[in-house]
């Protein structure tokens, strides 16, 4: 068996997340999160290179570099290769 590192891991909100990021809400849409929703760990394009909590609709996972990012951020990336 192959031993590969994976990110590409779905969390669903719980209520500690929920207490500790829903002030923000999610750095994609704006939206608040529910108890429930799919989110995942994203790069983007917000203005600094740490990796941000959004709703898993609003991200695409990059099986080149396992990494999730932001959906519009990643196809902006793809335009200029």
């Amino acid at each position: 068996m192959e031993n590969e590192f994976k990110t590409d891991r779905t969390y669903i909100m719980d209520l500690a997340m929920l207490n500790t990021y829903n002030a923000k809400g999610c750095e994609s849409c704006n939206r608040r999160f529910n108890l429930g929703d799919s989110v995942v760990m994203a790069v983007g394009g917000w203005g600094d290179s740490f990796a941000k909590l959004i709703h898993k609709e609003d991200a695409v996972f990059d099986k080149r570099t396992n990494t999730y990012y932001e959906r519009t951020y990643f196809h902006s990336m793809r335009g200029k290769e």
